[in-house]
């Protein structure tokens, strides 16, 4: 009786290690989904992470779109063959909106947002398009960074390509300059408190458009939210060596 608990005892032991080991033995367990199913089930998980962070490029099209709308709107366009044919105001009116507080006042713009010229117009055509490139680089770069600092790049990004269609192709549609050397529709003229700074008056804001705001609020969520996208790139950040080590020692 004794040799056969014995017998018993050794034939479980075996049995048992040799299903905690089945590569030493040779025998592979057999996988409840074939390798193509896993493979396809990768690639769609995969696919639903990128979609879920590029969905922020949504809001640069909206801007994009928002943007060229109001300017064609205040240019005015035709295109016979499209059935579509708007008029546009003159260049220099405004009228007023909300008093004289906001005013629809259609002028054109050959240098950068409010008006400010750093050189040429075609050193800033191709600087505009180097950095819309640089942004949509870093967006991707920066996908797994939180939704809110994507989303001010997204509007920094929806606005440099907004102006830059107008640098861009506006002088050829409409006749008036070649390739790269048109100018931007400003239409959008705010009353602004009066500052005296060394002899300079400013009573109302610079006149702008769609894609200068959209410049404008994502800088500014930049500004007002830095330090917690600093702590979250932080908090992302491995741990050292020397710290991990120190939190594993038992006090």
């Amino acid at each position: 009786m004794k040799l056969f608990l014995m017998r018993s005892s050794a034939s479980r032991s075996r049995t048992a290690r040799s299903v905690r080991e089945p590569a030493a033995s040779g025998l592979t367990l057999p996988h409840p989904f074939s390798a193509q199913t896993r493979e396809r089930f990768s690639d769609y998980i995969l696919l639903g992470e990128t979609q879920t962070r590029v969905k922020v490029l949504w809001v640069t099209l909206c801007v994009i779109i928002a943007d060229q709308a109001s300017k064609l709107a205040v240019k005015g366009i035709s295109l016979p063959w499209a059935g579509i044919s708007v008029k546009g105001i003159p260049v220099g009116s405004s009228y007023q909106l909300a008093g004289d507080w906001v005013r629809l006042t259609f002028i054109e713009n050959p240098g950068m947002a409010f008006g400010i010229d750093l050189g040429g117009k075609l050193y800033l055509t191709l600087f505009s398009i180097a950095a819309s490139i640089g942004i949509v680089a870093y967006l991707y770069i920066v996908r797994r960074e939180t939704l809110l600092f994507r989303l001010s790049l997204a509007l920094v990004l929806g606005g440099a390509v907004g102006n830059l269609i107008d640098r861009i192709f506006y002088g050829v549609v409409y006749g008036e300059a070649p390739l790269f050397y048109g100018k931007v529709v400003d239409f959008i003229d705010v009353d602004f408190f009066t500052i005296s700074i060394f002899g300079y008056h400013l009573q109302r804001f610079w006149v702008f458009n769609v894609a200068d705001a959209a410049v404008t609020v994502g800088v500014a969520i930049m500004l007002i939210f830095h330090r917690s996208f600093v702590k979250n790139e932080e908090a992302m950040l491995p741990s050292s060596p020397r710290e991990s080590s120190s939190q594993q020692t038992p006090a």
